[in-house]
């Protein structure tokens, strides 16, 4: 099974999330992880403001989605994601048994689903994610783009006025 219309919906919730995250000035990535009945829990990138480097946003909802189950097995579930996960969210991929990963930008400095390096290629772990790159890349990456922009201009502001 390929890309649906619902995987679109539920990625363009991620992408309002990665909104509000680049709002706040944390990088802008949203994700949503969605049960088989349609519940779902929507976070963004939230490490900037509480100190955390864990404070990921697939990071924060597969956690909610544990706690509120009571139960580390995410099984039927499908995670969202606007940036391609980095190591440690892939991990919580694999432990939590997420059957489906959805995402829409490459992340050529972190990404774990085959950019920097590939988790599904690890051999001999108990549980493999179907996976989906390229999502609504586009707006994807044009927010990572604009907020690393703005970033470099407010840098280069400062140097200017020491």
């Amino acid at each position: 099974m390929g890309l649906t219309e619902m995987d679109l919906y539920w990625m363009h919730i991620a992408l309002e999330k990665a909104e509000e995250a680049f709002q706040a000035e944390e990088v802008p990535v949203g994700a949503v992880l969605v049960e088989s009945s349609g519940r779902h829990f929507a976070d963004r990138n939230r490490t900037a403001e509480t100190g955390m480097p864990t404070s990921h946003a697939e990071h924060l909802v597969i956690t909610a989605a544990a706690e509120d189950r009571e139960d580390w097995r995410l099984e039927g579930c499908t995670l969202y994601s606007t940036l391609e996960p980095c190591l440690m969210c892939a991990g919580l991929v694999i432990l939590s048994r997420i059957p489906r990963l959805v995402y829409g930008a490459p992340d050529k400095r972190f990404g774990a689903f085959g950019s920097v390096t590939d988790v599904l290629k690890m051999p001999d772990l108990n549980h493999y994610p179907e996976v989906f790159g390229g999502c609504c890349s586009d707006e994807s990456s044009r927010l990572l783009k604009e907020f690393f922009r703005l970033g470099r201009e407010k840098n280069a502001e400062k140097r200017g006025e020491e």
